[in-house]
């Protein structure tokens, strides 16, 4: 039985169901082919509706698995950093989770997806919820207006260390790619006010537009995602550092959210593919999490038509397959 499971039983929790990954032999090895595999690949463009985000080359291409048990196993360009965008979402929501309650978070935000595109608006007029799940941007404004602290510069801090102790280590904003997103992004100023014309904004939209443009210009790398994404993995503990970030039940109301709306409008197809929760950034990175086991950062740029990573959609379905992580596969009892 897992030690976990021994340590959940003594305090009353819940029992989970939760595996171990293969051999470290073996993910090396599926690591490395799931690079050399999928580098090839010249699919997708990279963003260019935020200026710093064109000038990426499109080569670069980083895998790296992190198990619960702090091993990682990293192959290609996976120390090169870059811009955390989205992928930022779901850690914030666990931190908001953490502060406010899991009851408070989903009523003042939502969980359920929108089907349609990240900074939809017209997925805020339709839905009577609005803001409909943190994984949007109107949710995930709506999530970082919930953040707690005195000021904006108190708020930041909650949310940059908050994020720093997901990664094991202190992150830090790409001033650039900060400059790039605020001369541009006026489609969220006006996902906030439109919010906060609804009562379902938690602060002031100005305020609340800032801190989610600092928090997506985060830098991280491949293997910072993969630790992040092990800590959620490892119900709120990281890995590396042993730190408790967030409580476990916190972590599973997460990962939920993630499982339905990670990847936007495609969110159905990835669990169709790859049976794990997942989150895209534009800059080209992709999280996921297989619950229990650890979490896989992949960065490559050039992205689909939905803001997805095209290389790293590939590389997690493949690892998925040959790791065997999908949650919804099994095999009959003899």
């Amino acid at each position: 039985m897992d030690h976990r499971l021994h340590s959940m039983e003594a305090t009353g929790a819940m029992p989970v169901s939760t595996g171990s990954l293969p051999p470290p032999e073996t993910i090396r090895a599926l690591v490395r082919e799931a690079w050399e595999r999928f580098a090839p690949v010249r699919e997708g463009h990279v963003a260019d509706y935020i200026p710093a985000l064109a000038e990426a080359d499109p080569a670069l291409f980083g895998l790296c698995i992190a198990g619960v048990d702090g091993r990682s196993f990293a192959v290609g360009d996976a120390e090169h950093a870059f811009s955390i965008q989205s992928m930022s979402k779901p850690f914030v929501f666990a931190l908001v989770c953490e502060a406010l309650g899991g009851g408070i978070a989903r009523e003042r935000v939502g969980v359920n997806a929108t089907g349609l595109p990240f900074n939809s608006v017209m997925a805020i007029e339709l839905n009577a919820e609005r803001t409909m799940n943190p994984m949007v941007n109107a949710g995930a404004i709506a999530t970082t207006s919930l953040v707690p602290g005195t000021g904006i510069e108190a708020k930041w801090a909650f949310l940059r260390e908050g994020l720093s102790r997901f990664a094991g280590r202190e992150l830090t904003m790409d001033e650039g790619v900060y400059a790039s997103e605020a001369a541009t992004n006026q489609r969220n100023q006006g996902i906030a006010r439109l919010l906060h014309g609804y009562g379902r904004l938690y602060a002031d939209p100005d305020e609340a537009t800032e801190l989610y443009t600092r928090q997506c210009a985060l830098n991280v790398t491949a293997r910072d995602m993969a630790v992040m994404g092990a800590t959620l993995a490892d119900g709120g503990v990281n890995p590396v550092t042993r730190e408790r970030v967030v409580e476990a039940d916190r972590c599973q109301r997460v990962l939920a959210v993630m499982a339905t709306a990670g990847l936007y409008e495609h969110s159905g197809d990835w669990l169709y593919e790859v049976g794990l929760p997942g989150k895209s950034g534009v800059a080209g990175g992709i999280v996921t999490i297989a619950p229990g086991k650890g979490g896989l950062g992949v960065f490559s740029p050039p992205l689909d038509a939905a803001g997805n990573s095209v290389r790293g959609q590939l590389a997690t379905k493949f690892l998925s397959e040959g790791l065997g992580l999908n949650l919804f596969a099994s095999r009959p009892v003899p």
